[in-house]
């Protein structure tokens, strides 16, 4: 690599000025914007602050920026070509007239971290709701992953976005519950940093599941002192959340945080949900630019549920919206895992990134979809299970390169994860005691080995940005159901291109062209137990957008997309599993906006409009079950600057087809929720969060189902649904040392 970088690196026009940039605590501000009047020569500090810019001259004034701090200007001496300069940038509050449109393929990003500096997140259900555009179901009251719905896609649990958290991936391969299922509530939401995601499939670092889009959480590295708060409100509902600062100094960070909740929530039947949060991280500084993050952590949860209910039972009086048929479901889960991250300048514009993480997991479901349809006598309830280990390493080398006066950030990664999958199950049951049938049982072990180049070349105003990345796959299955030993294998693999392109005349306005080759894996055991001919389906996608900030205060997001499917996934009632479908087109509009009236007043909306449907199917029968077509998102949000802060927040999703015909419809609705908080003192404040502040009666998981009663003759195909919480207050109370 030092090699290339010598053969490359050419003297640009003018003289070349090197520096450093540092906060006032003499951290490294790593992504900060470097540049001249115009935006034809610009660069960006790496990750030790430092920075190279060329063509410059005496008199010439530098202009410095990034989220969080002033602005900074710098004039040019003869002295400063002859010497490294030092940069030290003032902090100051989240604003919006500090976020620069640059030529990054996510510049977008800072705006969802102002978003999460105004509205804090209290509840690992809210986390995903931090991403424009991206809707949550909860199935069971906090103890399933949700169902996530983004662009036109039922997502289910996560079969078509790549979530990760510090590098190591959520999703969970050929799972019991279906493929790519995301439980992200092993995360403290007060531990989050920044939300880094992308939506499309057009990032050469993000692999498998990564069509609809992706979501990275990057976690703390240290903490500004210890927390320790208390939250209780309506249906039994208790939070305690300790985050205590251990080691704060020069070169060595540790902190420790842990949560315990639990709630029976609003059913008549209590959920009895726990679950219980430990994380520690560490981090150690070999110098400025050389350090190691190791994190360890470990959830565990455990809950009833009152499942989804069939309306007619609620229309004709039988049962309550909270009533329940069949309440004996419920599950438990856990997951162990620790991470390891080292970084490595390399010298030169280069630095190394090596990642490598364990995971530990358990889960445990029971579930009833269909009451008494496949079993009048006994009931058709099902149990899903396994456990696994998860091994995965990742390396990745970002530098800089010239060619002539053509600046080129270049980076590059390998990998693999690794599954072990043991008894992977799907049972039929009675009553949670008794196994009925095994009707799946066996062990997987899945392998993904990859690779990505991921070059951006800057030519004027314009940046090229062709990628591609390489993914090798190999399934195993064995057969525990068998009388005999019976191990199935294949493999396959895929290449990714991606080409993007930006236009930025100003740090103001940016029109960029996104284009690439994304997939989501199939399930093992579909593969190999049913012959699936699409193992790795592709997704092929385009966007064509604006990012524009017509004054500081505002910013505005346009854009329109097309993205077509090689296989969809549509959730089976009857089953309770996602099963592959066919081919699908979706294509639509993304609309944000963002307006700070001044440093108290902050506004943000999204809107969002998609047409999804199924290729090749007749026009009137090639409706994607419960594919959203028009949601939106507002909120207001007020901060003093001193004791109180507030957001108001309401979220809106229109009636969609809940079956392929339209005959059977989920139905929308409008959700407000509220936030306030008021610091007494320096250590001491109280804040009062209230979900469903209208009261607001609302299906949140919706499907259409075929199902029958213990009384029923024939069975009826309906809308089953869970109730969304109804007015739902808590107090907290916080102490700050």
């Amino acid at each position: 690599m030092n090699l290339l970088i010598l053969m490359l690196s050419v003297s640009v026009s003018g003289q070349n000025v090197e520096g450093y940039i540092k906060n006032t605590s003499g951290e490294a501000v790593m992504d900060a914007i470097v540049y001249t009047g115009s935006l034809k020569n610009h660069t960006h500090s790496n990750l030790d602050g430092y920075f190279k810019l060329g063509g410059l001259a005496s008199g010439d004034t530098l202009n410095i920026q990034y989220l969080g701090y002033k602005k900074h200007q710098y004039i040019l001496a003869d002295t400063d070509f002859e010497n490294v300069i030092a940069i030290i940038l003032e902090e100051a509050d989240f604003l919006l007239d500090q976020v620069y449109i640059d030529n990054s393929l996510k510049s977008f990003n800072t705006v969802s971290n102002i978003d999460l500096k105004k509205n804090p997140v209290n509840s690992s259900q809210e986390i995903l709701q931090q991403v424009p555009g991206l809707f949550i179901a909860q199935h069971a009251g906090g103890g399933k992953a949700e169902q996530i719905f983004l662009r036109g896609f039922d997502i289910d649990h996560g079969t078509d976005i790549a979530l990760t958290v510090d590098g190591m991936p959520v999703n969970m391969v050929s799972h019991a519950h279906g493929q790519g299922y995301s439980d992200l509530h092993f995360v403290i939401p007060e531990t989050i940093a920044n939300i880094d995601f992308g939506k499309g499939p057009y990032y050469a670092d993000k692999g498998n599941l990564n069509t609809a889009g992706y979501v990275d959480f990057k976690t703390k590295s240290s903490l500004d002192g210890s927390l320790v708060s208390m939250e209780a409100g309506r249906f039994n509902s208790f939070r305690m959340l300790a985050m205590l600062d251990l080691i704060s100094q020069e070169n060595d960070n540790l902190y420790l945080a842990s949560e315990f909740i639990s709630s029976d929530g609003p059913f008549e039947s209590p959920q009895n949900f726990r679950r219980t949060n430990v994380m520690g991280k560490y981090k150690h500084n070999y110098s400025s630019s050389d350090f190691l993050e190791l994190q360890l952590s470990h959830f565990t949860s455990n809950w009833d549920a009152s499942g989804q209910i069939p309306q007619r039972l609620v229309d004709n009086g039988t049962i309550t919206r909270f009533g329940a048929v069949d309440d004996t479901e419920g599950g438990n889960t856990s997951r162990t895992n620790a991470t390891l991250s080292i970084t490595n300048d390399l010298g030169q514009e280069t630095y190394n990134k090596l990642n490598l993480y364990y995971s530990h997991y358990d889960f445990r479901l029971w579930s009833n979809f269909t009451f008494f349809l496949e079993d009048p006598e006994n009931g058709d309830q099902i149990r899903q299970s396994e456990g696994r280990h998860i091994i995965g390493i990742q390396d990745k080398v970002f530098t800089k390169l010239y060619l002539g006066d053509r600046e080129i950030e270049f980076s590059a990664g390998a990998g693999l994860r690794y599954d072990d999958i043991n008894d992977s199950e799907l049972s039929h049951t009675r009553n949670r005691t008794e196994i009925l049938e095994r009707m799946i049982y066996g062990d997987i072990n899945e392998t993904n080995i990859f690779a990505f180049v991921n070059p951006s070349i800057s030519f004027g105003y314009f940046t090229f940005n062709p990628s591609i990345r390489v993914d090798y796959f190999n399934f195993n299955y064995v057969n525990q159901l068998s009388i005999n030993y019976d191990s199935q294998a294949t493999s396959r693999s895929i290449i990714s291109p991606k080409i993007n392109l930006f236009y930025n005349p100003n740090l103001s306005w940016q029109l960029y062209l996104k284009s690439g080759i994304g997939f989501h894996s199939n399930d093992t055991r579909v593969i190999l137990l049913e012959n699936a001919e699409e193992i790795l389906p592709a997704a092929y996608s385009v966007d064509l957008g604006s990012i524009w900030k017509p004054i500081p205060s505002m910013w505005i997001n346009m854009a329109g997309w097309y993205l077509e499917l090689d296989q969809e996934f549509v959730y089976v009632g009857d089953a309770g599993i996602v099963e592959p479908s066919g081919q699908s087109r979706r294509y639509g509009i993304d609309l944000g906006l963002r307006y700070q009236y001044n440093k108290h007043w902050y506004i943000n909306t999204d809107l969002n409009y998609t047409i999804a449907r199924s290729v090749g199917e007749p026009e009137g029968q090639n409706f994607i079950p419960l594919a959203p077509d028009l949601t939106a998102l507002a909120g207001i949000y007020y901060d003093s600057g001193k004791k109180l802060s507030a957001g108001l927040r309401t979220r809106y999703i229109k009636d969609r087809p809940a079956n392929e015909d339209n005959s059977i419809h989920a139905q929308g609705f409008i959700v407000s929720d509220l936030n306030l908080n008021y610091a007494i003192s320096h250590h001491f404040s109280m804040g009062i969060a209230v979900d469903n502040l209208f009261n607001t009666a609302w299906n949140e998981a919706q499907f259409a189902t075929l199902s029958r009663l213990a009384d029923e003759a024939a069975p009826v195909e309906e809308i089953h649904f869970t109730p969304g919480v109804p007015f739902f207050a808590k107090v907290q109370l916080s102490l700050r040392w």
